[in-house]
């Protein structure tokens, strides 16, 4: 494992510090003022507090490698700052790393044109707004990004969208302002030039949140997760983001780093499941023992790490060759991480949850919330039947 450049080592540090002064007392504090609030799709206080005192401190934007709005750090280096915030919930959104919005700036810092960035991506990079990314439909197979229906078609000076779309995570706070949305230009265009992405203020005459959509029965408000529908909805042609026909090449550009963010922060939320489920054991008995004496929880403790260290090696081989070969040649790497990850910390949370009894599938531990969010990992960004397939296919291709 390569040692961190000494600007990610002293940033590494004072997030530990900075978590454990703020970000771990303040759980319990969001959970009440989140459960006390009117509106749920409105961040506790808290929140913005924490991010003021974030930001006071350099804790901020620490995504970005090779950007000037970025922190100056490589995926290597922030994968493992990603890690810490991973142990909690509320952590990414304090720093301003927090997906989509991270997918979002990327994009924007990429591709976008300088008035783009003026209007949007610097209330992004301050933490002014929140934004999401409309791409699935409730329609098609969206696992396969030209499956996109949705409409989007030059009208003289503008482009009007139609279509439906859910899942677009985000949406449904009310500091959410605006979406990027995926969808077809040019349905005789070849395969994969058939789709653009544009800018679509949700204030928009049009543009209709319809619902917002559980996970496992949890809809986590206050970013939510909406099915929105687009009807007759006019922006600018200067909405368009790089150009027709280049939605695909955006989406596997933005796709890419945030499916290794997903894996940085899994494997944050997986050891603090093996550290919760250590804990339990040590100070719980049955059949008088401790049940740190019973030999199948010995075992699953040790699979629990042995799982983890080989989850985060992979998952810091793919951060170092996007650093040094890039995102392309890397493919199989993410990809590889991007299926482990995800279950390997399922698995654990799911052994933590068991030695918790009753306690690990209620809301007073964040086992059963982390667990529903890993097992959705599998899907976004892509099941992981695709991934597979990927792989695979890289892998014959070296004997060919």
């Amino acid at each position: 494992m390569l040692p961190l450049s000494d600007r990610a080592q002293a940033l590494y540090d004072q997030l530990v510090a900075f978590m454990d002064a703020h970000v771990y007392p303040a759980e319990a504090v969001y959970a009440e003022q989140h459960g006390n609030s009117d509106d749920r799709w409105t961040p506790p206080p808290i929140i913005k507090e924490l991010k003021n005192k974030a930001k006071a401190e350099g804790l901020w934007n620490l995504f970005l490698p090779e950007s000037e709005h970025g922190a100056g750090l490589s995926n290597y280096d922030y994968a493992h700052l990603c890690e810490v915030m991973g142990r909690s919930a509320i952590a990414p959104q304090i720093f301003n790393c927090a997906a989509p919005d991270t997918g979002n700036m990327e994009v924007l810092a990429r591709y976008g044109t300088p008035e783009q960035q003026e209007q949007w991506l610097k209330p992004l990079l301050n933490g002014e707004i929140r934004s999401c990314f409309s791409m699935t439909e409730p329609a098609v197979a969206s696992s396969d990004a030209t499956n996109i229906c949705t409409e989007i078609k030059r009208d003289g000076d503008d482009y009007v969208i139609n279509g439906r779309k859910w899942w677009s995570s985000g949406a449904m706070s009310s500091e959410c302002k605006i979406a990027i949305v995926m969808g077809k230009s040019d349905p005789d265009a070849p395969r994969h030039q058939q789709q653009s992405q544009i800018l679509v203020p949700l204030d928009t005459p049009g543009v209709k949140i319809e619902r917002a959509l559980h996970v496992f029965g949890y809809d986590h408000a206050p970013k939510g997760h909406a099915e929105i529908t687009f009807t007759d909805v006019r922006v600018p042609a200067s909405n368009l983001i790089l150009g027709e026909g280049r939605g695909f090449e955006i989406a596997q550009g933005r796709l890419g780093p945030g499916r290794i963010h997903h894996c940085m922060r899994s494997i944050g939320v997986a050891e603090r499941a093996l550290e919760a489920m250590c804990k339990r054991v040590e100070e719980r008995e049955a059949f008088g023992r401790k049940l740190s004496q019973f030999d199948s929880i010995r075992k699953n403790i040790a699979r629990s790490r042995l799982e983890i260290e080989q989850a985060r090696l992979m998952t810091l081989k793919a951060a170092h060759m996007m650093d040094t070969v890039g995102n392309k040649v890397a493919r199989q790497e993410i990809a590889m991480i991007k299926v482990i990850a995800p279950e390997m910390a399922a698995n654990v949370v799911d052994r933590a949850i068991q030695v918790h009894g009753a306690l690990g599938v209620c809301q007073d531990t964040f086992l059963a919330s982390a667990w529903a969010n890993l097992r959705t990992l599998r899907l976004a960004d892509g099941p992981d039947e695709v991934h597979l397939d990927s792989i695979a296919k890289l892998e014959l291709g070296r004997y060919r």
